[in-house]
């Protein structure tokens, strides 16, 4: 299923406890050719219907729920390994970096803000499609055999990232859980790309960009930041110091790929 194509394929289980918004949510899945759509107003409802396989399935959620949050039901997800990979989106009007945090780092699909349009929503749902059915992108010639080093300290977002490059290709992928287990793994083995997580433990992801361009023997390798990191000046001291591209969270699979073909590239 690519950009192009219907969104007819999907089901959406929409968790939503305001019935005005679940109902306006409902039109605009159906005039984007969803077809197959439930609503359910709290955590424990959605956790019950996700107990059906149903494929296709996409969950949008709102943040606040009656007894939880949209945060308890994508961690519960991705601690399920019938659920790890199905597609969430997320609809709020929160703006707290904090409370946005969990859903970054899990492998959130899409973050939507409330009040949100029609073709706001329409971008979420081919990002989830896109994810579910990923196109071929790279050329096999350019992906064999290559060597990935994924570091990030979130285990649900070094998955997320880690079925993505499967999907691709793939399978020759080192993962460290920061960025001193990540200079480790350079000393001791050559990669053909790094994709890395900005904050984390122990050694950042800026400070790794700089041991790899300045003291590592592999400093040309092309670096792949995936972060949820909003500081300017932050994002701006990570370009200084040698980052190939940069890629916010949470991102679509699509963006991966064509910066992964960008990097390789370059």
């Amino acid at each position: 299923m690519s950009l192009t194509t219907s969104l007819v394929d999907l089901a959406v289980l929409v968790v939503e406890p305001s019935q005005m918004q679940a109902h306006l949510i409902q039109r605009m899945l159906s005039h984007q050719g969803v077809r197959r759509i439930e609503i359910v107003d709290s955590l424990a409802a959605a956790r019950q219907a996700l107990q059906t396989d149903v494929p296709g399935r996409v969950v949008i959620s709102s943040l606040y729920l009656p007894d939880g949050q949209g945060t308890d039901l994508v961690a519960a997800m991705r601690a399920d390994a019938a659920l790890e990979t199905m597609p969430f989106i997320l609809v709020s009007s929160e703006t707290r970096p904090q409370m946005l945090e969990t859903v970054r780092q899990s492998g959130a699909c899409s973050i939507v803000a409330k009040p949100f349009t029609e073709q706001q929503l329409s971008r979420a749902l081919y990002a989830a499609a896109d994810y579910l059915n990923p196109p071929e992108d790279l050329d096999a010639g350019e992906i064999e055999g290559l060597r990935v080093l994924l570091v990030e300290d979130s285990l649900a977002s070094r998955r997320h990232l880690r079925r993505l490059l499967e999907e691709l290709g793939i399978d020759k992928i080192i993962e460290a859980v920061n960025g001193r287990e990540a200079v480790t793994a350079l000393q001791e083995a050559m990669v053909d790309l790094v994709i890395t997580d900005y904050n984390m433990p122990e050694m950042d992801g800026r400070e790794l960009t700089e041991y790899i361009r300045t003291q590592s023997w592999q400093a040309n390798v092309p670096i792949l930041m995936v972060t949820s990191e909003q500081n300017i000046g932050r994002l701006a001291a990570v370009e200084r110091a040698g980052v190939s591209a940069i890629c916010d969270k949470p991102f679509e699979a699509g963006s991966i790929r064509r910066l992964i073909s960008d990097a390789l590239q370059r």
